[in-house]
């Protein structure tokens, strides 16, 4: 790995957004192309992030402050990426449902998605059915409902059946999560997936539109 890339993986991994944009500029300064900047600095540094967490060795606040660094140095690159023509492994509507406010599980798995290279269309929280039926329609090929309420599950269910009822739903595949949300209940309701947590989101996010 070129220098300005081990210091933009070591960046991230330390949560260091002066030395992510830094290093970041630097290689692009020095003609790497921005979609090796893009595969070996950030996204390689956010998978080994993933895993710290997997062993137990990262918690949620060292994946924030990993994903805001990689974040900081994709908001350099991503003009770039655009003009070169890099494609996003897919695209995917992000939302806590209809009647929950909670949001930094939702936002975590956002960061952790873009810095797997995923382009990220964030509806926010309290987010209704239609909403995600018109990010569908504008070319979504994967949509994350979140909910921490148990209250506000159901819907996730009603999302689903608005996704079905527009005639949409062999067009996207629908990941859930949230603290009380159980792989059970995801095949209750007819969604693709469950994650447990930001990092095993990533995982199959990828798996989804693989």
């Amino acid at each position: 790995m070129e220098s300005p890339l081990k210091e933009i993986y070591q960046g991230v991994l330390d949560g260091d957004m002066g030395a992510v944009q830094t290093n970041v500029q630097a290689a692009i300064d020095a003609g790497m192309p921005a979609g090796d900047v893009l595969q070996s600095g950030l996204i390689a540094a956010m998978g080994e992030v993933g895993q710290l967490f997997e062993d137990g060795e990262y918690f949620v606040p060292e994946m924030l402050i990993a994903a805001r660094a990689m974040k900081a140095g994709l908001a350099i690159l991503q003009p770039l990426l655009v003009d070169s023509g890099v494609e996003p492994v897919g695209k995917v509507a992000i939302g806590t449902v209809k009647g929950d406010l909670h949001d930094i599980g939702k936002n975590l798995v956002a960061m952790m998605l873009e810095g797997a290279g995923f382009e990220i269309v964030d509806l926010g929280t309290d987010v209704a059915p239609d909403q995600f039926v018109a990010a569908v329609k504008d070319g979504v090929n994967l949509v994350g409902l979140s909910a921490l309420l148990t209250t506000t599950m159901p819907s996730m269910a009603t999302t689903i059946q608005a996704l079905d009822a527009a005639g949409l739903r062999d067009k996207v595949k629908v990941m859930i999560g949230g603290a009380p949300v159980t792989a059970e209940y995801a095949r209750q309701i007819g969604a693709d997936g469950f994650a447990p947590d930001a990092s095993q989101a990533v995982t199959l996010a990828k798996s989804l539109v693989g």
